[in-house]
């Protein structure tokens, strides 16, 4: 029987993050991402394109999304139809990387390219979806507690991955090795998928009666962003923070080019990025309530991550900046996720989800930009300078908003 707070449902939540974790770091936009499209393509654009694709495909579905999910009592259904979609499209890329792979770059980045989107489209259904199991199965200081944990366990997963990549990349040659990450790792998705398909999921007792067509929903939807000033200046915070992503993919390509990259050492980046994950949940994030509080510390070691950035010789300080972006993404994650199931109605709730991630997530076009700019400028300097300014900015209106 259903009950808040059940720790059957917190223990199914770790297990989803785990293998969840295990299976797509091979992918981690940070590290072996930009490694693996670079190989198809020596374009800093089409590195960053890539990047954006890994998440970006869920901007255009999200709304449409929340449309329906306002009037489902329970979204279980749905989701286990969204996670079948994402392992077919995370496998699709091993496949086409082991079939076509370097006989044709083009046609093998074209695949790459559209599995990734379909795999980003897909979690714009999930997201909502996730975000109203949130909601409904934990109260707000479990939520904290149970989401850090999500944190901890994929971030142990991560660690795990990080060493199994670095093993395959060093002993198997490119394109083969990616193709082996991407088909393995589909297979250990899956299993986070089912485990996370079985959570006890209680009927939603107040929900919204669906508009007659979405074109009435978008309107509805307007307006209600229009009213609310809290949801505004909330969208605008957590947008920059978003812009730890204009130079991130490229630090990586940056520390390439100033000493030979093993296997190895790719997957101890990885590990480190995770283990700052594992620090910032255990220490931090599962114990910060206030999630205003936690935004605004996340900005300051995005910050520092970046300063880190700017001063980097040597293998040590590339760990120390890998280290901090772990802390600080799964600040900003959590406290996003949380801070707009706070001030949303329940029956309002998917469509404040869905305009909070929809907006913001125009921020997963940073890489773009900071490709573009990259090969313009042919400075690391200045995308560095570039994010920390605006993660300043998104510090400084972090400060203003107020705990709910």
């Amino acid at each position: 029987m259903y009950k808040i707070d059940d720790p059957i449902n917190n223990y199914k939540n770790i297990a989803h993050a785990f293998f969840l974790s295990l299976a797509i770091t091979i992918a981690e936009p940070s590290t072996i991402m930009p490694l693996m499209v670079h190989h198809f393509s020596q374009s800093t654009i089409i590195v960053g394109l890539f990047a954006t694709l890994l998440r970006g495909g869920a901007i255009i579905i999200q709304l449409y999304a929340a449309f329906h999910a306002q009037s489902y009592k329970r979204v279980i259904p749905y989701l286990r139809k969204v996670f079948f979609f994402r392992f077919l499209s995370w496998f699709s890329i091993g496949l086409a990387i082991y079939l076509i792979g370097d006989k044709n770059k083009t046609l093998t980045l074209f695949f790459i390219g559209l599995g990734l989107f379909f795999f980003s489209f897909t979690a714009g259904f999930g997201a909502i979806y996730f975000k109203e199991l949130q909601a409904k199965l934990f109260s707000k200081a479990y939520r904290g507690k149970t989401m850090a944990n999500r944190n901890i366990a994929g971030s142990i997963a991560s660690i795990i991955s990080g060493g199994i990549a670095g093993y395959v990349l060093k002993n198997y040659e490119a394109p083969l090795n990616y193709a082996y990450l991407f088909m393995v790792s589909s297979l250990i998705m899956a299993i986070g998928f089912i485990i996370f398909s079985t959570i006890d999921e209680p009927a939603k007792e107040n929900i919204s009666k669906k508009e007659k067509s979405f074109k009435e929903f978008i309107k509805n939807s307007i307006k209600l962003l229009k009213n609310d000033k809290r949801l505004k200046k909330q969208i605008v915070v957590i947008f920059l923070s978003y812009a730890y992503l204009l130079a991130m993919p490229f630090i990586i390509l940056k520390a390439n080019s100033s000493f030979k990259l093993d296997g190895w050492l790719i997957g101890g980046f990885i590990s480190i990025q995770m283990l700052g994950s594992i620090i910032g949940s255990f220490f931090l994030w599962r114990r910060i309530s206030n999630y205003e509080l936690m935004l605004t510390i996340a900005f300051i070691v995005a910050i520092l991550a970046y300063t880190s950035a700017l001063l980097a010789n040597n293998i040590y300080i590339y760990f120390l900046v890998f280290l901090l972006f772990g802390v600080a993404i799964d600040g900003f994650s959590i406290a996003a996720m949380n801070l707009v199931i706070e001030i949303a109605p329940e029956d309002k709730r998917p469509i404040y989800t869905a305009l909070q991630t929809n907006l913001v997530s125009f921020g997963l076009f940073f890489p773009i930009l900071g490709g573009f700019l990259l090969k313009v400028f042919n400075s690391y300097t200045l995308i560095y300078t570039l994010s920390m300014t605006l993660l300043s900015l998104g510090l400084l209106f972090s400060l203003k908003l107020k705990e709910q």
